[in-house]
């Protein structure tokens, strides 16, 4: 079971965002990455993801819920982070560029019904390899630093947590078709490109939580804030924008959030 580093509090940024993203019909965000071009230079790349859910606090629909319980796959909920996640493709691109740079990142939401905008800067890191490739165990370290119990003896009601089941559960809240996208042919090569294992083609649905075909392929982002900032344009006559900073290190008292107003 993973030990957290820190027993600090929520963020002070959280409840107001969490209450935005309550809002939001659809929570995508977009998502800036680097990456070294061709010639040498560090471009940028940005596509829009799905926000899974925080960290800890799988936000699970019923059919997924259902079939992990009858699994045995269900984690006790006895962790709670400010951590974003959401999932990809190992063999898509971000998954490399943000290997590439430490997991340097930059999100943005736009939540229209609430009328602010959220950037969020941190580390990402990818998990849902097995233990014993390179960077896997790392990555949960990291992770964890960011990680808090839900309450003083954080008493594990359910059984154990491991981060196995944690993986599972977020592939098990995919759709069929969704778990079947990552047994697609690679993303981003030439359609001429057809691939010689037949478990490899288009429009599949999976419904093995384990199925090691998209097993293989799929991953968990989970990032770390550092900075995060808010525009709120409820009155265009005057706009307000906050900014938070984490500062000190992990460990008995946790990081530390400082407030500042901004001009907008």
């Amino acid at each position: 079971m993973a030990s957290p580093a820190s027993p600090a509090a929520a963020a002070p940024w959280r409840k107001l965002f969490q209450d935005h993203l309550s809002k939001m019909t659809s929570r995508e965000m977009a998502l800036a990455t680097i990456s070294r071009a061709p010639q040498g230079q560090w471009v940028p790349r940005v596509r829009y993801v799905g926000f899974r859910a925080f960290w800890g606090q799988p936000e699970l629909h019923p059919e997924a819920e259902k079939q992990l319980k009858e699994e045995d796959e269900l984690n006790p909920l006895i962790f709670e982070s400010d951590m974003l996640t959401f999932t990809t493709d190992v063999r898509m691109e971000k998954t490399g560029q943000l290997v590439g740079s430490e997991g340097v990142v930059e999100t943005v939401f736009w939540a229209k019904e609430a009328k602010n905008q959220w950037r969020i800067k941190g580390r990402a890191f990818v998990i849902g390899a097995s233990a014993e490739e390179g960077g896997e165990l790392e990555a949960r370290e990291e992770i964890k630093k960011g990680m808090r119990l839900r309450d003083a003896g954080g008493t594990a009601v359910g059984g154990e947590w491991s981060w196995e089941k944690e993986i599972t559960t977020y592939f098990a809240n995919h759709t069929p078709v969704m778990r079947g996208s990552f047994r697609n042919p690679p993303p981003g090569h030439p359609v001429t490109e057809v691939p010689s294992d037949p478990n490899i083609k288009l429009g599949q649905k999976v419904h093995d939580l384990h199925d090691p075909t998209a097993r293989k392929n799929f991953r968990v982002v989970v990032i770390r804030p550092e900075e995060v900032e808010r525009l709120d344009l409820n009155d265009y006559e005057k706009p307000r924008r906050f900014q938070w900073n984490s500062i000190g290190d992990y460990g008995e008292q946790g990081k530390r959030w400082v407030e500042t107003e901004l001009w907008p």
